[in-house]
């Protein structure tokens, strides 16, 4: 760190001596339901917009979705346990094990009282709540299922996950819209500094894409209507760009105290550094125009992490597609910054898997870890034509072969919630 650089806020914090890897990653998303082929999407710049077949969409404004394409839940998990969940919870589980199984714990004795949840989901079960509601209407309260609260609260991911895979520690959710699966993993990462836990499986889930959801979100205005093909429709910080798409999808990554992944010898990914929060205290659904907010958490995230703004080397952007989220994003990112903006990679994964909603901050955190692994930043595909004052460095189109130490992601949620968690390569 370079003499005049740090730029904290308050008074400085002495980080905890235990410090916190990645060990294990797992994801269901649109381009794939493993972190491989997620992978391997993101590098040829696929999308997994589609028109939507998980419902009839004949009378909707909206007809384009980016679904986990031929998820099928019974492929992975017990047709008796899958029946009490809903499809968050589906993709939660299904991601969970990934990461468990990547992670090489299943082959090892640890202590499951020290091994705890905590999964963020914007929304939770809203395929349940629509089923249920239905069958209230057309057949009467005594159809109602018993199961519906279980299926549809919103933890029932980290719930289910902690019961397939017999962790006893701590199991939490959280709520913070699209900042959920972020806040979740700075709440693990805290989990294990404090020495409450030793091993944290953490991330979000999201399934909001039913007709409910789609309407809702269409209703707003805040999803993309171009008359475009569904694959072109999410183009973050571009001109044409007009509202995000909607997807769904889960992301799960195991956060491990450092002596104790070592002593196990795992394999680890990189080091999670630090985590920022903050609110815009603004608007319940628009961003602070300035980005205030955002640059308030992200520095946040770099004093807690001790980082110096040049050291940053890659920034997975919130970058959703709209108007006024992709402008403030850029602002608050120069905000920070400074000169540096301009020499960091900024991209957003959103314009190829779409909006995950509570889920999108673990996903993106997976492509940030996978960035520092590969030396390469993902792109930002369809953009073609930058809008005004979305002037810094997306990676249009194609990805970078780019030495990346250091990697951010943010994460900004209607609520004015702002989160930032950043990723270091082990060192």
């Amino acid at each position: 760190m370079q003499p005049g650089l740090w730029i904290g806020y308050g008074n400085d914090k002495i980080m905890s001596e235990r410090r916190v890897v990645i060990t294990g990653m797992g994801v269901v998303t649109p381009l794939g339901d493993s972190v491989e082929v997620y992978w391997d999407g993101l590098m040829q710049g696929k999308s997994g917009a589609r028109n939507v077949t998980l419902f009839d969409t004949t009378d909707f404004d909206v007809t384009i979705g980016c679904e986990c394409h031929g998820f099928n839940p019974l492929d992975k998990i017990e047709r008796k346990a899958a029946k009490r969940m809903d499809r968050f919870a589906h993709l939660a589980v299904i991601a969970g094990q990934e990461a468990f199984d990547d992670s090489g714990l299943a082959s090892v004795d640890f202590n499951r009282d020290r091994a705890g949840v905590i999964i963020g989901s914007g929304i939770g079960g809203l395929w349940e709540l629509e089923t249920q509601k239905t069958r209230l209407l057309q057949k009467g309260p005594g159809k109602v299922s018993a199961f519906t609260i279980p299926r549809l609260m919103v933890n029932a991911g980290s719930g289910n996950v902690s019961i397939e895979l017999g962790f006893r520690g701590p199991a939490n959710a959280v709520a913070t819209a699209c900042a959920s699966a972020t806040d979740a993993m700075g709440a693990a990462l805290a989990s294990i500094r404090r020495g409450d836990t030793d091993i944290m499986m953490t991330g979000g889930s999201e399934a909001a894409l039913s007709p409910l959801g789609l309407s809702a979100f269409a209703a707003m205005k805040a999803l993309s209507s171009r008359d475009v093909p569904p694959e072109q429709a999410s183009c973050p910080f571009d001109n044409d760009r007009d509202g995000f798409v909607l997807g769904e999808g889960a992301g799960c990554l195991i956060f491990e105290e450092l002596e104790h992944a070592k002593k196990r010898g795992a394999n680890i990914y990189c080091e999670v550094l630090g985590y920022g929060a903050s609110s815009d205290a603004c608007h319940i659904t628009q961003p602070q125009e300035e980005g205030l907010g955002a640059a308030s958490a992200m520095r946040r995230a770099l004093t807690d992490a001790r980082v110096a703004t040049d050291e940053i080397d890659y920034i997975n952007a919130h970058g959703t597609s709209t108007p006024l989220g992709d402008m403030a994003e850029t602002l608050a990112i120069k905000n920070v910054f400074s000169d540096h903006a301009k020499k960091l990679a900024v991209s957003s994964t959103k314009s190829s898997i779409g909006h995950l909603l509570g889920a999108s901050g673990a996903v993106e955190l997976v492509a940030c870890v996978l960035a520092i692994k590969n030396n390469v930043a993902p792109a930002t595909i369809n953009l073609n034509t930058p809008s005004e004052g979305c002037d810094l460095d997306y990676v249009p189109n194609t990805p970078r072969d780019l030495k990346i130490d250091v990697a951010m992601s943010n994460s900004f949620g209607f609520g004015g919630h702002n989160a930032c968690a950043l990723v270091r390569r082990y060192q």
